[in-house]
C-alpha cells in the first residue's frame, strides 16, 4: 500500500480531489505501481495550527506564506 501524505491548510472539496488525482497520476507514472494500490491522505490544519517563521498563518496577510 503505497500512501502518499500532505499536511496543509483548509482546501475546498474540489481542491481535494484534484490533488488526490494528479499525486496519484504522477507517482503512478513515476513508479510504474498502479494507481488503484495508492492511498493519499490529505491532514488539513486550521490557521490557528499552522506557524511560519515564527507567526500564525492566520495571523499573517490574506493567510498565504508570503510575508
Amino acid at each position: 500500500m503505497p500512501s502518499i501524505t500532505l499536511d496543509i491548510a483548509p482546501l475546498t472539496k474540489e481542491q481535494k480531489a484534484q490533488l488526490a488525482r494528479e499525486f496519484t497520476e504522477s507517482a503512478s507514472r513515476i513508479t510504474g505501481i498502479d494507481q488503484n494500490a495508492f492511498y493519499v491522505f490529505i491532514n488539513e490544519f486550521p490557521r490557528d495550527c499552522i506557524g511560519v517563521g515564527g507567526t500564525l498563518l492566520s495571523d499573517r496577510r490574506s493567510g498565504s506564506l508570503i510575508p
